[in-house]
């Protein structure tokens, strides 16, 4: 995917008015997200727009009080921001915002229904089983095998996910996972590759591989570690990558995503792809993987952020 031009760029930045940049939130994921709200707010201001940071207290109210912008950025991640309820505030007030709408951020956030939906469209994602404190471990593991994942429903930057190898880890890994939702979900264990594509204005970035010395990629390993190897170009062949990156679009359209996204998958030994989650609204840090991906295309982060901002657009609100 090409980088803007000069000229296209500048034209972005024109149209821009005065943007909001909302962080912050009350999820689990507030310090990341400060941190992609302060990145993607810098960068604006560099190439020259007016732009505000706007730490979200969470209610419609701390919304309301955030007047005169004319389109906001979310940098929201998690519950609150990511999962349609500022989006649908947004719908009402009539503002352009970055990203996905209410529709598919809400079942974005639930790997429960990411799942009945990509099922529906025919797309390949692991066999899986919801599962409570009073489930029998045994026909979970008759259905899916060990070891097999543990993660919250609806929760995001792998907070809560375990991998459970043994059946007496079952009963530890779901009240983990309770604490952060309501709804859990235990996912057949795909032993292979982790990558991930990175989708902007509906085109693909090249797809980064990932590496990392903990059993699965969690929350330590996605933010608060060094550990983690990202490797790109992923080593695919071009059809290979080509196939992965069709088949993220496919699954990012059937999840109604819009403006810019991230769609995780697994690689099994047989080179099939898996397709874990997408993410409608991903990190902008500096461990992040959006901005590791345009780099390697030749983008610049402000060339980034400007094209995500241009993307942002007012939803039609029915009666």
């Amino acid at each position: 995917m090409s980088a803007p031009s000069r000229h296209e760029f500048d034209a972005m930045v024109r149209a821009a008015g005065r943007v909001g940049v909302l962080m912050g939130g009350r999820s689990g994921e507030r310090e990341v997200s400060l941190k992609s709200g302060t990145a993607v707010t810098a960068a604006l201001r560099n190439a020259g727009i007016d732009a505000t940071a706007l730490d979200w207290a969470g209610t419609l109210e701390s919304l309301l009080a955030f007047k005169g912008y004319d389109r906001y950025f979310i940098a929201l991640h998690g519950r609150g921001g990511e999962d349609g309820q500022v989006q649908a505030a947004l719908d009402l007030l009539g503002v352009p915002y970055t990203g996905t709408g209410v529709a598919g951020c809400a079942i974005a956030m639930d790997k429960y229904r990411t799942k009945l939906a990509w099922l529906g469209a025919g797309l390949p994602t692991p066999p899986y089983k919801v599962v409570d404190a009073n489930t029998d471990v045994q026909s979970v593991i008759a259905e899916l095998g060990l070891p097999f994942i543990i993660k919250p429903g609806r929760e995001g930057s792998s907070l809560g996910v375990a991998k459970v190898s043994l059946a007496d880890d079952f009963g530890s890994a779901v009240k983990a996972a309770l604490a952060y939702d309501e709804l859990v979900i235990a996912e057949r264990y795909i032993k292979g590759g982790e990558y991930t594509l990175s989708i902007v204005a509906g085109q693909t970035l090249p797809m980064i591989r990932l590496e990392t010395p903990h059993e699965i990629y969690d929350y330590a390993a996605k933010d608060l570690v060094d550990t983690t190897s990202y490797i790109c170009p992923c080593g695919l062949s071009a059809a290979d990558e080509a196939a992965a990156a069709a088949l993220g679009l496919r699954a990012f359209e059937a999840l109604d995503g819009s403006g810019w996204g991230r769609v995780d998958f697994m690689r099994d030994a047989q080179g099939r792809m898996w397709l874990i989650e997408l993410n409608t609204v991903p990190g902008m840090t500096d461990h992040s993987l959006v901005p590791m991906a345009a780099r390697q295309d030749g983008w610049t982060f402000e060339q980034l952020v400007v094209t995500i901002l241009a993307s942002s657009r007012a939803r039609e609100v029915r009666e």
